[in-house]
């Protein structure tokens, strides 16, 4: 009989990520972007999107568009709905900059010839989330309009959308949170084809792009690959799961390789034991597995199968090109704190290796090149799980390559990126009890940052600088269970590459998941229903416009458009859609 932490009564699926978003929470108030001191409207008629069954693709036009889309100047390349005709390898785009190619060059087509745009899940191979190549400036945010949007037809209990949109040759792909893909327009807003998903997930899901195909998790047991201007279905990847693992994670292409975690979970929730996460690297051509790597180092788990779990990547791999390594943020071990019969994580003595750990991968092969964990033992759920960021950077008068990382552990820090030394550590938010080790019988302690607290979501670096959203949110522990607090703020932080110190700090009395994303001067982020712009050089706030529903996913810069999924209804008269805003021409 597999024993289950008591931290899951009544929380089960509630500790990644979305769940807390059923709490009342208190929002910002609207500061106005625009140049009359009104933000744009962003209500519209929803769209009709017709239901379609697991293995059906439908290729379709919205039947009521949420917005009077424009049509693109004449010239540039549009696929109509049902056409099978591949894409274009060099559209001429309409609603941006010319996208610039990168010199990478085993990068797949689209993303190199789209570079300038938003190919990756966060932007770029080395995680910057940073676009310059755009009008959108502190002078010019104000001036942004709604170019058209797209309202999700189903909700799941965790929202409809977390996860980052792609854009290149001028579409728009997006992945729900019920498994579903869309292909849209960039410039109108026109569907031109979806898939219907075959199981939701419960954490971060998303596609990559990459050889005329979209790769993506259509259920939590299913990987596959669809052709990219039909959404057709081409392969499934024979991998095999057992019932308490699944997949959530956006994944990333690169060098002929498609590159993905599994993590603990199943339909009654996530760290139910007897599971790992496993790291994939499969062939794009067919979807053979070319390497896997457990990032648990134990084959009983620690000695205790039936009750242990733990480790897997949520979030997307960044990849350093030059090197030929993979960078992965590795989740927490399981049960946690303990259960009745092994209170204070006794069923897994040890540091629980590769938790909580950043781990550096050989692309090729998979083998472990070096790893830092943050964290031994963890009792919290204190996932070291954020995409790493790549930079290079002068530490103590020297340049030095640095792998940037952080988690839940509300901490940042930066690693050499060849031998993972840590050079720096800093704290962001409130830090109470979190060093606690055991807690005795009876006894419970409050512990920042809690369940849901600490770093949730991306960062995002620009200029020797990177920029942290943070959630200070407590838990209530004993050495067997624990539950959500009641604090509910949050901050962006930015911090000096070099040495780690805080530059500036913008609290928040709502929890900031929107991510970091840069556009030239601006940091974006969403906290709650709000979404902020920032300057960036000292954390004054320059604009912001209210959504239909909060923000939970990352912010799209892609040339003179923002792309806001606004994923989780909370109250009655919200809805959960993408939201696409752009400069007038």
């Amino acid at each position: 009989m597999t024993s289950k932490s008591s931290v899951f009564d009544g929380l089960v699926i509630m500790l990644k990520y979305w769940s807390a978003f059923l709490m009342t929470v208190v929002v910002t108030s609207v500061i106005a972007c625009s140049s009359d001191g009104e933000g744009p409207s962003l209500t519209a008629s929803p769209a009709v999107v017709s239901t379609i069954a697991p293995d059906q693709t439908t290729p379709i036009a919205p039947t009521s568009a949420p917005m009077t889309p424009t049509p693109p100047p004449a010239g540039v390349p549009t696929i109509a709905p049902g056409q099978t005709t591949p894409i274009a390898p060099t559209p001429e785009p309409s609603c941006s900059r010319v996208p610039g190619s990168s010199d990478i060059a085993a990068a797949p087509p689209e993303v190199a010839r789209n570079a300038t745009l938003w190919p990756l899940p966060n932007k770029d191979y080395a995680g910057t989330r940073s676009s310059f190549d755009s009008r959108i400036t502190s002078e010019t945010v104000g001036d942004l309009e709604p170019a058209w949007e797209f309202d999700f037809p189903e909700s799941t209990a965790w929202g409809a959308v977390a996860s980052s949109p792609l854009v290149m040759d001028e579409i728009v792909y997006v992945q729900d949170l019920s498994s579903n893909i869309y292909a849209f327009d960039f410039c109108s807003g026109e569907m031109l084809w979806e898939r219907a998903g075959e199981g939701p997930s419960l954490a971060p899901n998303g596609l990559a792009v990459g050889w005329g195909k979209v790769f993506a998790a259509s259920s939590a047991a299913d990987f596959v690959a669809l052709d990219s201007s039909t959404g057709d279905l081409l392969w499934r990847a024979p991998i095999e799961l057992t019932s308490t693992e699944g997949i959530d994670i956006q994944p990333v292409v690169y060098d002929g390789l498609v590159y993905l975690s599994t993590a603990p979970r199943s339909e009654e929730g996530l760290y139910q034991g007897n599971a790992t996460g496993i790291i994939y690297a499969l062939e794009q051509e067919t979807g053979r597995i070319k390497w896997e790597f457990n990032t648990v180092d134990s084959e009983d788990i620690w000695g205790n199968r039936e009750v242990n779990s733990g480790g897997g990547a949520w979030f997307p791999v960044s990849i350093d090109t030059d090197r030929g390594m993979t960078y992965w943020g590795i989740g927490n071990p399981a049960p946690f704190p303990g259960t009745e019969e092994f209170p204070n994580g006794s069923s897994r003595p040890g540091p629980n290796l590769y938790t909580d750990s950043m781990v550096a991968l050989d692309h090729e092969t998979g083998e472990l090149e070096w790893y830092n964990q943050v964290r031994p033992h963890d009792l919290f759920d204190m996932d070291f799980h954020i995409s790493p960021i790549l930079v290079t950077t002068e530490i103590d008068g020297v340049a030095r390559d640095v792998a940037l990382g952080a988690g839940k552990t509300g901490t940042v820090h930066a690693f050499d990126a060849d031998t993972g030394e840590e050079y720096w550590v800093t704290e962001v938010g409130i830090h109470l009890n979190d060093d606690t080790m055991e807690i005795p019988p009876g006894e419970s302690v409050t512990v920042y940052p809690g369940l849901l607290g600490g770093v949730e979501t991306h960062m995002a670096y620009a200029d020797g600088m990177v920029y942290v959203p943070v959630i200070n949110s407590p838990a209530t522990f004993t050495s067997t269970s624990g539950k959500l607090g009641s604090g509910r703020a949050g901050s962006v932080v930015a911090i000096d590459v070099k040495d780690g110190s805080i530059r500036w700090e913008t609290e928040f009395d709502s929890w900031v998941l929107g991510s970091a994303t840069i556009v030239n001067d601006l940091v974006l982020t969403a906290a709650g229903q709000t979404v902020y712009w920032f300057d960036r050089a000292n954390g004054d706030i320059v604009g912001s416009v209210e959504v239909s529903a909060w923000v939970n996913a990352p912010l799209v810069a892609a040339g003179d458009t923002i792309i806001i999924p606004a994923g989780f209804p909370l109250a009655p008269g919200q809805k959960p859609q993408l939201i696409v805003l752009r400069l007038p021409d």
